[in-house]
């Protein structure tokens, strides 16, 4: 061991180790930078790759859901609206809004919805003029009877609305009731690294078995992301397609995290707080608008039947006494 010490501290040797860890050095210097891959270069591909993968996927599945998604217009309906031209009187922005927001989406719909405006006045109309001349007239005058018929003409020229508004009705608390659940889930995935194609995809295959409405929206969100140029249009459309306040307020967060490159987490964080606590704030004004109601059932229903069961018997025993 001595001796191997004293070969070392030899001058001649000291001069060998060190340049041979020189020239180790510089071999390394040289070659690590050649050898070592471009992992910005592989990752940027690889992110590529993977959108235009999703882009794909996207594609296909909007292209087979043929039922919601496109649908087509052939028909009578199709072709009475053409020779009438009623697309350019009727169908307008917000008519196509409208549909949208009521979850039919494609040109069916609207040829639907336009030869029904046409068409529910003189249906009623028709059956209106049909009950009160023909079938029964109610003892009412002749003019009566007319100003009954184009009264009920005039609403049924409304009906389609009514009928879109109680679809959109409907359609927006399903969106509101499930919107908080999907938001936690979106956090979730936006905090394990995922982006936000990637995270909206995801979402939307986890809701389609509870939320068939928020799952479409989210899929329709996660198409526009892949293939819109400007990803803020994707998150305005959503809002635009919904109309719920509380998904309008994430898009605006999100084209806010977009536009100015702050962290979508924190936004997404945020508004899922906000969420939370608007459904229990919902859920507590419901409980509390109970009582009332339950008071005016009782009124009606318990206390008559409560009155019969303690005044019976003194009735029944004063009646008998009397006698």
């Amino acid at each position: 061991m001595l001796d191997i010490l004293e070969l070392i501290v030899t001058p001649q040797i000291g001069l060998m180790l060190l340049a041979s860890l020189a020239a180790f050095a510089t071999v390394m210097t040289i070659a690590l930078p050649a050898l070592s891959r471009d992992k910005v270069g592989t990752r940027m591909k690889s992110m590529a790759l993977e959108r235009d993968r999703m882009r794909t996927s996207r594609v296909g599945e909007l292209a087979g859901d043929r039922s919601k998604l496109r649908h087509s217009s052939k028909g009578i309906m199709t072709q009475i609206v053409e020779q009438l031209n009623l697309r350019q009187t009727f169908e307008t922005e917000d008519v196509k809004n409208k549909l949208k927001m009521a979850g039919l989406r494609g040109q069916a719909p609207v040829v639907g919805f336009v030869f029904f405006r046409l068409a529910a006045p003189i249906i009623t109309l028709v059956g209106a003029l049909f009950y009160l001349f023909l079938y029964k007239d109610h003892g009412f005058s002749v003019i009566m009877r007319l100003v009954i018929t184009l009264g009920v003409g005039y609403v049924g020229f409304y009906l389609p609305n009514v009928f879109i508004s109680n679809l959109i009705t409907r359609r927006q608390q399903t969106l509101s009731q499930g919107f908080p659940d999907a938001l936690d889930l979106l956090l979730i995935c936006v905090q394990s690294g995922m982006s936000t194609e990637s995270a909206f995809a995801k979402v939307a295959k986890e809701l389609q078995g509870s939320n068939i409405d928020l799952a479409e929206e989210m899929h329709l969100t996660t198409a526009e992301l892949s293939y819109l140029t400007d990803r803020r249009q994707a998150f305005e459309n959503l809002a635009k397609r919904t109309g719920v306040p509380t998904i309008k307020a994430v898009c605006m967060s999100l084209v806010q995290a977009e536009r100015y490159g702050t962290p979508v987490s924190q936004a997404l964080r945020v508004m899922a707080k906000e969420n939370r606590e608007l459904r229990m704030a919902s859920a507590e004004k419901k409980a509390a608008a109970v009582p009332p109601k339950l008071t005016v059932v009782m009124m009606i229903f318990f206390l008559p039947v409560l009155f019969i069961v303690i005044l019976g018997p003194a009735y029944i025993s004063y009646t008998m006494l009397k006698k």
